[in-house]
């Protein structure tokens, strides 16, 4: 039934300026609007909406990545990436390289980083 239809992703945020700038200047995604309720982005033909709970002081971000993006090549992302200013995440007990990079047990490469609200976002190499 909705394997046709086209997926809409989400991301909370309690400051949707912040996250305006995160996601449209520091990842490049194309912001397309904004209304009271989400910042509305074009991800790659994905519409992701960056919702506002701003209005909820009980908001914690999820302890798992939430949103993550297929990459060509994890090493040269994470580069760019930390350029910009973004900080690659350690998880204890994981193996990561000194770039952060973590090589599953399948062969693809992850890192993980953070956006301004503490939202787990990753890049995975296959």
């Amino acid at each position: 039934m909705l394997g046709n239809a086209d997926l809409i992703a989400f991301v909370p945020t309690r400051d949707p300026q912040k996250s305006r700038r995160f996601y449209e200047q520091t990842l490049g995604l194309e912001f397309i609007s904004e209304d009271p309720f989400a910042l509305v982005f074009n991800a790659h033909g994905v519409m992701l909406r960056i919702a506002s709970v701003s209005d909820r002081d009980d908001f914690e971000p999820a302890p798992f990545t939430i949103l993550g993006w297929h990459v060509s090549n994890a090493e040269s992302t994470v580069r760019a990436l930390s350029e910009k200013g973004i900080e690659f995440e350690r998880f204890p007990g994981m193996q990561q390289n000194s770039l952060g990079i973590w090589k599953s047990p399948g062969d693809a490469q992850v890192a993980w980083f953070k956006d301004p609200d503490g939202n787990i976002l990753s890049i995975t190499q296959i």
